[in-house]
């Protein structure tokens, strides 16, 4: 079986050479069976974040592939990630121009190329997960404030704080923390090896910040419009969602888990 798919990251010339194609119904191809590159997403050290988990052993950096299709996983329709943990000081040579797949399933499996620049927040549980007493009483704060705004009636005063998305989980990626359920309901994620509730590991975020009351909006990026500066890695979760990858706490090397949020 033959498919018709997108190029990814074309420059100026390959965009105008592309356009030609498409003109002329003669858009790159690939079967299912030609092998393809995986596409790397992240690179991250230990020593640049604290709060990444120990790897096995004595590993210090995580890497992550994923496919740049989605029914290439080990389900019809699933995500094929890969995730590697390596020892920084045997890493070498690194590539300046690492292997690109010819063709992707769409232009929200390549990513573009960022400087990581960490800073550690304070997060806290999904509101799905907490006792309903303690639910009860955020709704009657979240609804006390949304009350005093509307007495207000100040245009130009910022949407009211909300526990669930301005508070709790923040938007982006991120390493460790809470993951969020915002999709479906909360369900157990257990390592399948030796039944241990898994933690999160790490979200990979289709936007770093929204609208609404701005609380996850950095310093640096206040005078930024939204649409321009929410997605600087350009990468796509389903349809503008999230991808929650957990790990064993007991044993790393197990393997990994992930929902889409």
């Amino acid at each position: 079986m033959w498919t018709r798919e997108q190029v990814p990251g074309p420059t100026d010339e390959e965009r105008e050479l592309l356009g030609e194609l498409h003109r002329e119904h003669r858009v790159p191809r690939a079967s299912e069976t030609d092998p393809l590159p995986m596409i790397g997403l992240a690179q991250i050290y230990r020593r640049d974040v604290p709060d990444l988990p120990a790897g096995p052993g004595d590993c210090d950096l995580l890497q992550v592939f994923w496919c740049p299709f989605n029914a290439h996983g080990p389900g019809r329709y699933d995500l094929e990630l890969h995730l590697r943990w390596r020892r920084s000081w045997q890493v070498g040579e690194v590539l300046t121009a690492p292997p690109q797949p010819l063709v992707v399933g769409s232009d929200g499996f390549v990513p573009e190329p960022c400087v990581l620049h960490p800073e550690q927040v304070v997060t806290y549980p999904f509101a799905g997960l907490l006792p309903e007493e303690l639910c009860a009483r955020i709704d009657a704060w979240e609804e006390a404030l949304e009350e005093e705004a509307e007495q207000t009636a100040d245009e130009s005063r910022a949407e009211p704080l909300g526990y669930q998305y301005d508070l709790s989980i923040p938007p982006g990626w991120r390493v460790g923390g809470f993951a969020s359920w915002h999709a479906t309901d909360p369900y157990p994620m257990d390592c399948l090896t030796c039944t241990t509730p898994m933690h999160l590991l790490l979200t990979i975020d289709s936007s770093e910040w929204d609208g609404g009351s701005g609380s996850w909006k950095p310093l640096e990026d206040q005078s930024h419009p939204t649409h321009r500066c929410a997605t600087p890695t350009e990468v796509t979760v389903g349809r503008w969602g999230e991808l929650n990858v957990f790990a064993c706490p007991n044993k790393p090397e197990h393997p990994h888990r992930w929902s889409i949020q």
